[in-house]
């Protein structure tokens, strides 16, 4: 019996000449965050959301529509701040990930107050959570306008799972997503291992994807994540 394809009421959003982006419910305010610019509130915003949930391909997505530069958080000094904002539209990633320099970051915003910059940052920890040492940076940061990208909903991760099959030219069984959906971690880049670690042992073992196929892909990861313990 050969399985059948799965279906979805899952919009497409073409990402503007990069890979689809699909939309559901816990991603749909970062999107239309994207898609308001530049009819944002204040000429700054800022995108939070777990690793791998889609904030660099919206950022990218973004930069095709306002010709921004992106740097990392960690790259932004009080030297380079006049070079990247000569752009005019900015997009500052990872203001988790230190360390990085307060004061250029507070310039790169007051250039914003200015109305000489259009800034889009992003963090993988919700900045009213995050400690900023700099008063003013930390108050200016935290006031901005922010969209997050919430955990995956079982429509997304079932979504993401089909196109990651149908990547590698797989067509799985629903029977088969619906028993990784209720035993994996909820999270993207889970989603994107899962398919990596069937999609290996399909070819190692010369098999099609099963679910008992699909059950050692999880213990194996499973197995990893206990051994960096």
């Amino acid at each position: 019996m050969t399985p059948r394809q799965l279906a979805f009421d899952i919009p497409h959003r073409a990402a503007l000449g990069l890979e689809d982006f699909l939309v559901s419910q816990s991603n749909a305010a970062a999107v239309s965050l994207v898609d308001r610019w530049p009819d944002w509130p204040v000429r700054a915003a800022v995108l939070a959301g777990p690793a791998g949930s889609g904030k660099t391909h919206l950022v990218n997505v973004w930069r095709a529509k306002s010709q921004a530069l992106i740097v990392a958080a960690s790259d932004v000094t009080t030297q380079n701040v006049p070079e990247l904002a000569a752009a005019g539209a900015l997009a500052v990633e990872d203001i988790n990930k230190g360390p990085i320099d307060e004061r250029a970051l507070f310039h790169i915003l007051n250039l914003v107050r200015e109305q000489r910059l259009f800034v889009l940052m992003t963090t993988a920890t919700r900045p009213g959570d995050m400690h900023i040492g700099l008063p003013d940076f930390s108050s200016r940061f935290k006031a901005l306008p922010l969209a997050e990208i919430e955990a995956p909903d079982d429509a997304l991760l079932s979504a993401v799972l089909v196109k990651q099959f149908a990547d590698r030219q797989l067509t799985v069984d629903p029977a088969v997503i619906a028993y990784c959906l209720v035993r994996m971690e909820r999270s993207m880049d889970a989603a994107r291992r899962l398919v990596n670690e069937i999609d290996g042992l399909a070819l190692a073992l010369r098999k099609s994807v099963t679910r008992s196929l699909a059950a050692k892909a999880l213990d194996n990861i499973a197995g990893t994540g206990r051994g960096r313990n």
